[in-house]
Order: structure tokens, then sequence, then C-alpha cells
């Protein structure tokens, strides 16, 4: 496998995920000094010369807030865990916040569930939010939550999380920060000749035997989670690189293209894994026919779909679906996310953009179906 360093120097939106014995220093309370030191870099990755767009996600609040209770041991009662979640999530965006202000960088709370990103409409409203607070400059502070979940606090580990964001946003890699050095080839504390894995597919089977079950007894994750999380993060085109959170300047090293812990390359690309899943779609929820000016608007200039170019609408579809797009004989040209549901559509057809506000009383977006989300099948 050629060298992929290149990955994380030409990512313009990175995922960085930290693990819980990171931030809590193997649960003795917020590591003040690492949690600084992350934000220091990725201030400095945000800042006018690099202008990388970074999402965070953190783990900690439970083993912060076990702290902040006097509790030793990590409790069973899923009740006791919600409100652990819930006392040691205050101490944690405190200290972001403190910290990235330092370096005159605005950070936002954004508490998820597996059910947020299971849920169609809240996947969406999930992925504007973060997409406008990247606008806008803003480092979003990502944690699954936990007040509110019982089973995901129970089977649930924020590498996935941390996965179903990097797929959510459509980020270029996601690194994984944590207490050990990277993938071994097996268990370091068991076995001498273990060696360090510094590049691999993603998705390999071969990585799920080395990766053994979970590590600290703080978190929930071991190294196998964060394997199947980088699986799932390289199905939306992203890699993922598995470093130690301790390494000095590990993100800014990482991101000026040195070799850091283990890179697992993704099998596609960004653009080729969200077209490849469109394309694949058995089932389209509906259809729309354009006209003879959209057909060469899309098929020869390569642009977006507009609701002036839109004739009529087959079908019944939600925004975010996947829907055929056809000449007005039927024939299926291309395949695209539809910015708008399937009533509203048959209110935008043949009118400017410029009217939408006027006829639906919002804007989601000018385009009917913009290009990045549109893949031609012929």
């Amino acid at each position: 496998m050629s060298d992929a360093s290149h990955l994380l120097k030409d990512a313009k939106r990175i995922v960085v995920k930290v693990g819980s014995s990171l931030v809590t220093n193997e649960g003795r309370g917020l590591d003040e000094q690492a949690i600084g030191e992350w934000c220091r870099q990725i201030a400095a990755l945000m800042g006018a010369a690099d202008k990388r767009e970074i999402i965070m996600v953190s783990s900690g609040a439970i083993a912060e807030g076990m702290k902040r209770l006097g509790w030793a041991t990590r409790p069973h009662e899923v009740h006791e865990l919600q409100a652990a979640a819930a006392v040691g999530q205050m101490g944690l965006v405190q200290m972001y916040e403190s910290k990235l202000r330092q370096h005159g960088l605005g950070s936002a709370q954004v508490l998820l569930t597996h059910a947020d990103l299971a849920d169609r409409e809240r996947y969406l409203n999930a992925r504007s939010t973060l997409n406008t607070l990247l606008l806008h400059h803003v480092l979003p502070v990502i944690n699954e939550n936990d007040t509110v979940v019982n089973d995901e606090i129970k089977f649930g580990d924020n590498d996935t999380l941390g996965a179903l964001v990097a797929n959510l946003v459509e980020a270029d890699a996601l690194v994984i920060l944590t207490d050990q050095q990277g993938l071994f080839t097996a268990d370091p504390r068991k076995d001498s000749t273990a060696t360090l894995v510094q590049q691999a597919q993603a998705g390999d089977p071969a990585l799920e035997a080395m990766a053994g079950g979970a590590g600290s007894s703080i978190g929930r994750g071991g190294m196998l989670t964060k394997i199947l999380a980088a699986k799932r993060a390289a199905g939306s085109g992203a890699s993922t690189v598995i470093a130690w959170g301790r390494e000095p300047d590990a993100l800014l090293r990482l991101c000026a293209g040195e070799s850091i812990g283990t890179l697992l390359v993704a099998p596609t690309q960004k653009q080729q894994a969200r077209k490849q899943w469109m394309a694949d779609h058995l089932q389209l929820r509906g259809s729309m026919l354009i006209d003879e000016g959209a057909v060469n608007k899309l098929t020869r200039e390569g642009k977006s779909l507009l609701p002036i170019g839109m004739h009529s609408v087959k079908g019944e579809f939600s925004r975010g679906d996947v829907i055929a797009i056809c000449d007005l004989q039927g024939v299926e040209l291309a395949r695209g996310l539809a910015n708008y549901a399937s009533a509203e559509c048959r209110l935008l057809c043949k009118k400017p953009s410029s009217e939408i506000e006027k006829l639906l009383g919002y804007v989601a977006e000018p385009e009917m179906v913009h290009r990045d989300n549109l893949v031609l099948m012929r």
C-alpha cells in the first residue's frame, strides 16, 4: 500500500475524538493541561493559515461526574450513570469553552444520541446545525447525550459516535486520540513481539483479530471499537488515524503530513462514496421530470438542479431522500438528494429560486438538488 500520510495533510474537515481516560487523566478528574493542549492545536488548525474545519467528539462526562460526586468506581445502575453524566458535562463544557476562548475560538455544545442520527429529519437538522457552526468558525464539542439514553450508555461508545459524526458531516478524516500509541499486531502488554501497524486499509478483517478486547476501566471502548469505527467512517470516504493523545503536537504534526500512530485508509474517496451510495439505491421514493434546459445544465454543464427547471413531480418523498431525475420522456438521467419534500416541490415547479420563501415560508437551499449531491446515471 502506498504512503497515504498526505491524506491528513490534505484533509479540510476533520473529526477529532478524545477518549475519557485521556480527558480525565485515567479518571482523576479533567486534565486541564491536556485539554488546553488539544484546544491550542485545534485553534491553530482553524486559524488564518490553515482554515481547517474541526469537530470535537469528547468523552469524559461520566468520569468527571464520578469524581465530582466522590464515586471511586463506575456505577452499574443506569440512573446513576445518567446523573454522573449530567454533573460531569457541566465541567467538561466549561473547560473546553474557557481553553478555546484563550485562543479566540468560539465553541458550541452539541449532545447527540444514536437515535438522533437514525431519524432522517433529526439527522438533517443535526447536519445543518454543525455545518452552520463551522461556517461561523465555531468548534462544535460533541458528546453522547448520556442523560436521556439508557442502552447506549451500556453498549455505546464515543468511537462509534465519532464515526457517525464523520459520516454525518462528510469529514475527510477521523482522528481518534487514545491512551495507546496506535494499533499493534498483538497486545504489547502481553506479547513482546507486537509491532505497531503504521498503515492498513479500513475494514480489513485481519485488523479486528489484532484489536482484542476493551482497554481501560474508565471508558467503554477498547481498540476493537476504534477499528470498527474506522470501518464505519470509511463508508463515507473518511480515513482514520488512531494515535496517542499525549504525543506532543500530535494534531499539528498529523496535519503537516507526519506519520503518527496507525493510519487506516478508506478504500473509496469521499465524493465517490456518496455517489456510489446514491447509485446503489434500489428503491427510490419518487422522481422528478425536468425540462430540456435543465437537462443540459445537469448533463453538460455539471450544474445544480434549480426549481425553475422542474416540470412535474411523481411519488411522495421527504427532504433528504434519494430521488430520480428524469427528462420529459421519463428516462432517468441522474439521482440526487432532495432539498425539499414532494409536496413542497409541487409548489416550486417552474418557479425561480427567489420565490421559494414566498411560496413555502422558508428557504432551506436555493437548489432543489445541489450538484455535490447528484450523480449522473448515464
